[in-house]
């Protein structure tokens, strides 16, 4: 099942039909309107900041918009906090998760058989399209660390590796935010919550109780046995490659695939897939044939595998161009900013509402 084009003219027809009124009214529902950009903002075709401006240039006012504007926001958020705590994400930022049973996951999770209609099938479809509803995400993350006692990171991990928009900071952040290490309190949603979003109708479930019994519950049994998951990425081999070394180096990766990016300049422009990134980082065949098509849009472009240093010497650092990336510290020659949708606020915030509050005061520039 396809549900996303790598043709970048319908990616642009898709930012340009988006409806943030009823995205707002309804984002949380199986059939909202959500806007289906998360891939191509997390792999850099998009950036917030453009899809922000087309919305505001169609003239509505703040308050129709204000819920869509907020969500675009929390993606530049989570960046900005992964900038500054680094690999710090990888562990329980704010506080230690309570009530862990083990590091694994369980298996029945990881099955799509953990009995909940809605997530079950949300489940499926994450590995037949490479795509969850964010809400449906929620949940999982919710069932998986508050109700089967899971720590945070391996499921966070077993997510990421089949999203098509997979992006750590956002994942890590998100998990860690319903895991309660990452917020005030942990997320629960029980049936009759799921029943309303994603119509339905199941009773008499392990999460059909009020909201106040939750803590008297144990971890029912078809999520009990955990199951440790080896997550690996194969990748592409790549040919033979020249660099011309009288033009620069445009250097893309992961996180970025802007066919726009100084299209007008001649260069060499190199798709980089590093093996130590995803290592780190594993992400699944689906993705990587995803991202290769993507990078299809970027002209003269060349698919190079292999660690930065194992393919660049100093000879080239000054004509490498890359943008700045948490992923890409490795990277030698000169970096470019990506597109912020608030290019002022930068920086660690305790909280988004902190951090959205700073963004306010510059909205008029995105007019």
């Amino acid at each position: 099942m396809q549900l996303f084009t790598t043709d970048i003219d319908k990616i642009r027809e898709q930012v340009s039909n988006v409806d943030p009124v009823a995205y707002g009214k309804s984002r949380n529902y199986l059939d909202g309107a959500v806007t289906r950009l998360s891939p191509y903002i997390s792999r850099g075709v998009i950036s917030t900041r453009q899809i922000a401006k087309s919305v505001i240039a169609r003239g509505f006012k703040f308050y129709q918009i204000e819920s869509f504007l907020k969500e675009l926001a929390w993606r530049d958020y989570f960046q900005q906090v992964w900038i500054t705590k680094g690999d710090e994400l990888d562990t329980d930022l704010k506080r230690k998760q309570e009530w862990v049973s083990h590091f694994s996951i369980s298996k029945n999770i990881v099955l799509a058989q953990t009995e909940i209609e809605a997530v079950d099938n949300g489940i499926r479809e994450l590995y037949s399209s490479g795509y969850m509803h964010n809400h449906m995400r929620m949940y999982v993350a919710s069932l998986s660390c508050n109700i089967a006692q899971n720590h945070w990171q391996q499921p966070a991990r077993w997510m990421y590796y089949h999203l098509l928009d997979a992006d750590w900071g956002s994942n890590a952040l998100s998990w860690q935010w319903v895991a309660g290490s990452f917020s005030a309190k942990k997320y629960i949603a029980n049936q009759k919550n799921i029943n309303k979003y994603f119509y339905t109708n199941q009773q008499n479930t392990y999460l059909d109780i009020a909201y106040e019994d939750f803590d008297k519950i144990g971890i029912p049994e078809v999520l009990q046995e955990p199951i440790s998951l080896k997550l690996e990425t194969k990748l592409p081999e790549s040919g033979l490659f020249d660099i011309d070394e009288n033009l620069p180096i445009y250097l893309y990766n992961f996180y970025n695939l802007d066919s726009e990016w100084d299209n007008h300049v001649q260069a060499n422009r190199i798709l980089l897939l590093e093996p130590s990134h995803f290592k780190k980082y594993p992400v699944s065949e689906k993705t990587i044939a995803f991202i290769i098509e993507l990078s299809k849009n970027i002209k003269g472009i060349k698919l190079i595998v292999g660690d930065f240093n194992n393919v660049f010497s100093e000879k080239h650092f000054s004509l490498i161009r890359y943008k700045e990336h948490p992923t890409s510290h490795q990277y030698k020659g000169t970096a470019y900013d990506r597109d912020w949708m608030f290019e002022e606020v930068n920086g660690y915030y305790p909280s988004f509402f902190a951090y959205w509050k700073k963004c306010e005061k510059h909205l008029s520039k995105l007019m």
